[in-house]
Order: C-alpha cells, then structure tokens, then sequence
C-alpha cells in the first residue's frame, strides 16, 4: 500500500512537471498570429461573397441607387464590423498577455489552443447573426451561441494568465505581478470579454426584443469601453496612492508631535 502511494505521488510529480515545461514563447505567438490572421481573412471573404448588390437589380429595384441598394445588406456588413472588432480586440488583448509573459509553459500552450479553437469559431458567429437577423427565436438563440463563443476564447486567455500567476516570478515581466503597475489593468483587459459577453447572453433570457443589431453595436462600442477601462483603472490607482500617501504623512506628522512632546506633557 505504501509503495502504491508513493509511485501514484510520483506520477502526480511527473504530471506537474510536465504541465510546468517549458514551450518556445516564440512559436505560440506565431501560430496565434496565423490563426487569428486565417480567422479574419475568412470575415473578409464571407463578407465580400453574397454581399455586393447586382447591377441589374440595383438599377431596377433601387433606380440606379447604389446607396439605397446597399442599404438592404446592411445587417450584414453590421455583423461583420461587429465580429471583426471582436477579434481585432482579442487579438490586442492576446498581444498584451504575451507581452508580459517571459516564459511560457505547456499548460499555458494548451490553455491557448482551446482558446484559438473559440477563436476560429468567430466566422460561424457572424453567419449565424447575419443570417437570423429577422425577430424570431432563431435570432436570440444566434446572439446566445455568439456570446458563448466569445465568452470561452475569452475565458482561456483569463486562464493563461491565472497560470502564470502561480509561477510569476518565473513567467510574468514584474510590471504584471501581483502589486505590479499593469497588474491591475491586465485583470480588468481580461475579464472585459467574459463579463461583457456574459452580460449579454443574460440579458438575452430576460429581454425578448434584444437583436442582432443590438449586440453587434454592443460589439462595436467595446473598444471605446476598452479605453474608458483604461483610464478608470489609471485614476483608481492615482487616487488610492494618493489617499495611502496622504494617510502615512499623517501618521509621520503624529509620530514627530509625539518625539516633540515632553515626558511630562506626553502623560499629562
């Protein structure tokens, strides 16, 4: 019994070990780069197939219009600036991660092709609400499988980064360290998308008249929620160091009062 033990600790040993190698940091980023490239140069495709107005119609329907006939498709090309922002931020978001990163790890490889294999998915999400754009039930259960794609190629890179919390001294630049000056900012950058497109997917159970054209706006404003992020995390540490500032001058200043005093006034 106690050898079985012993011979399970190891194996547990071994995987640990495994798990923590280390992975060319180099070749992770490269093969998200293709595929996030691979990923938008298939929007762009699909966006630019079945999505350009006939002559002939435009001049029989629309009378020459070529604005009025665009028109028609603008759903469409909603979801495709919708769904692009979507991975162009991701992609930002991954950058960042990687760029504070020293030192990558198997488990960290692994958590980053779950995360590229939501990513890839982002072209089914954009047919889907392209597709179901009318008020039907089709349309929500579209945003929800939207959101739940998000929500998972999000969700994967929060996870590298816990990862490489555990080991930070080894993996992660100082700055993004626990008490670091970007530690802050980096857990908000990558809680943004889990929360955001949690959110939605909620907000599509309780409110039936949310569309497509709503969430692909949602989609759209992000990157301008990003940036508020940005400077509302930036003022929440000024004035939190500030307030620690002024508490310790405080506290210096009683501590002079007190040398100043007298034994006599000090008792008294």
């Amino acid at each position: 019994g106690q050898r079985e033990e012993e011979e399970e600790h190891h194996r547990l040993e071994t995987f640990n070990f495994y798990l923590s190698e280390p992975l060319s940091k180099e070749r992770v980023e490269a093969f998200s780069d293709g595929v996030y490239a691979i990923v938008a140069t298939l929007l762009i495709l699909d966006i630019c197939e079945d999505n350009v107005p006939d002559p002939r119609e435009v001049e029989k329907k629309f009378h020459g219009s070529l604005l009025e006939a665009l028109s028609e498709y603008g759903p469409n090309y909603l979801a495709y600036f919708g769904s692009f922002v979507t991975i162009g931020l991701l992609w930002f978001v991954h950058h960042s991660l990687f760029l504070y990163v020293t030192k990558a790890t198997r488990l960290m490889g692994l958590l980053n092709i779950l995360s590229l294999a939501f990513i890839g998915g982002l072209p089914l999400a954009y047919q889907l609400t392209s597709e179901f754009a009318e008020k039907s039930h089709n349309e929500i259960e579209a945003i929800q499988v939207s959101c739940v794609i998000t929500f998972f190629a999000s969700i994967f890179q929060f996870a590298i980064w816990t990862t490489a919390l555990l080991h930070e001294t080894e993996t992660l630049h100082p700055f993004a360290r626990y008490g670091g000056k970007e530690h802050a900012f980096m857990f908000a950058k990558l809680a943004l998308y889990p929360c955001v497109s949690l959110g939605v997917f909620f907000l599509t159970c309780l409110l039936s008249e949310f569309s497509t054209a709503i969430f692909h706006l949602t989609q759209i404003v992000i990157p301008f929620a990003f940036l508020a992020l940005r400077i509302f995390v930036r003022i929440s540490l000024t004035v939190i160091k500030s307030v620690m500032s002024l508490s310790r001058r405080k506290v210096v200043l009683l501590e002079e009062e007190e040398a100043c005093l007298s034994p006599t006034e000090g008792l008294s």
